[in-house]
């Protein structure tokens, strides 16, 4: 949450709840919403940091808010994580490894895992298709993290197929 606290902060200042709304609205529904106190604690980590400075706002009818706004420090990390790649592909993958140490166990069945985990993704990507059709259709970004999310999800569902192939292959050898 860091760095897109940064970035949202290089459009001008905020506080932490302008910040929060800001990334719901931006990515909507299908992204897992901030928790306020956890924006207010990355806030408090990155202005003790330096990336970001803050200041208190008076207000007579509430308590005093507090705005941040980014240092030259915060702009050079934004900058850089705009920069960097972002890791992938997923090499280190958990269901691949249950898959990979299950026959030496005796406790399950690896077509029966595959089957399990394909059940999993069918049911996300239903609840995914119910998410693209509820969100606002002019809020483009969280349509596209929505569409990616899909895309993968059908990846996955293809590299099971060719899993299970490929054990039913060896099985037939065996």
């Amino acid at each position: 949450m860091r760095l897109p606290l940064l970035a949202l902060l290089a459009r001008g200042p905020a506080h932490g709840y302008e910040l929060k709304q800001a990334l719901e609205k931006l990515l909507g529904a299908a992204y897992p919403q901030p928790n306020i106190g956890q924006v207010y604690v990355t806030l408090g980590r990155l202005e003790k940091a330096g990336l970001i400075e803050g200041e208190d706002i008076a207000q007579s009818s509430r308590p005093n808010k507090r705005t941040y706004q980014l240092t030259d420090a915060g702009r050079e990390a934004v900058a850089a994580w705009f920069d960097e790649p972002t890791d992938e592909p997923r090499v280190r993958d958990e269901f691949f490894m249950k898959l990979a140490v299950a026959p030496g166990t005796g406790m399950t069945d690896q077509v029966a895992l595959i089957n399990k985990q394909r059940r999993h993704y069918l049911n996300a990507m239903r609840d995914l298709s119910r998410l693209a059709a509820a969100e606002d259709r002019d809020n483009r970004v969280a349509q596209l993290l929505i569409e990616g999310a899909m895309l993968h999800l059908q990846a996955d569902l293809d590299w099971l197929e060719r899993c299970q192939e490929e054990l039913e292959k060896l099985e037939e050898l065996e």
